[in-house]
């Protein structure tokens, strides 16, 4: 079956960079009509989540129920705001239909459900992804598919149990048709992470997952690090990212708290031309 997007030995690097500008643009424009919102977060993730959509995942948007498609997981459901950026730019929603964002009936939920087209878990409560992913991982190895797991978790989520547990099951059953995107920005929902959760990567390591740390804002590493992860060596994949909240606008860089970000309206121009002028 023919699809619309799978991953490539070469990629052009410009042109995923290109559609992480745009994600970002959508990001501000869906924050700015409710004033507020996760719009850190959603800039910081916008480069992973160009590179999956647009390069590394086999998918079909035009038939998002294909059983052989690539699974991709956003355990951080409160990352929606950039999510559905990135289907909006894929073409599995309409692109006017962003302006709905966080309104009451609107299927663009603050937090992800799987009710919306192109979600595959409920990204609510934290901790759940990456235990979701290891089953489904489970599953296509038990069905003899070549289709890939992709789960995005935070370092956050990290300060829960059942993660670690995930990590150990993953490990332990060498799956290696599952990547894992580990978020590390350093933040939780009242400032900075309570628990000393590093060294992240040494520590998936030796839960027997080959790892790879990169700069979470760099497309060039985010590139080399999800071609990698294609490797059938009997390990599950992770990729540490380190990004920066606020990617792209250097206001919102410097905030101290930006889990969620209340924003002044007199602020949103700023902000666009900050984006504009910035190489991101």
């Amino acid at each position: 079956m023919a699809t619309r997007n799978s991953p490539g030995a070469d990629p052009s690097v410009a042109e995923l960079k290109a559609r992480a500008k745009s994600i970002r643009r959508h990001v501000l424009a869906m924050s700015r009509r409710i004033g507020q919102g996760y719009v850190a977060q959603g800039l910081a993730i916008a480069d992973t989540l160009a590179a999956i959509y647009f390069h590394e995942l086999r998918y079909d948007p035009a038939n998002l129920q294909w059983a052989e498609r690539d699974r991709f997981l956003l355990s951080t459901g409160h990352y929606s705001i950039a999510l559905w950026a990135a289907f909006a730019e894929a073409g599995i929603i309409p692109v006017a239909e962003l302006e709905t964002y966080g309104r009451d009936e609107s299927r663009l939920e603050m937090s992800t459900l799987d009710t919306t087209p192109g979600v595959e878990i409920i990204g609510g409560s934290l901790g759940h992804g990456l235990g979701q992913a290891v089953g489904m991982a489970l599953g296509q190895r038990l069905r003899k598919s070549e289709a890939r797991i992709f789960v995005e978790f935070s370092d956050g989520e990290l300060q829960e149990g059942s993660t670690w547990e995930a990590l150990m099951s993953g490990g332990s059953f060498g799956l290696d048709n599952l990547v894992a995107l580990i978020d590390c920005n350093g933040i939780q929902a009242d400032g900075k992470i309570v628990i000393d959760i590093e060294p992240v990567a040494d520590k998936c390591r030796s839960f027997g997952w080959d790892v790879t740390e990169i700069d979470g804002n760099s497309m060039e590493a985010i590139v080399a690090a999800l071609k990698a992860a294609r490797a059938k060596n009997g390990k599950p994949k992770a990729i540490v990212l380190r990004t920066l909240p606020g990617k792209g606008v250097p206001t919102l860089e410097k905030r101290e708290k930006a889990h969620f970000v209340r924003v002044e309206a007199s602020e949103w121009d700023q902000f666009d031309r900050e984006l504009e002028e910035n190489d991101v």
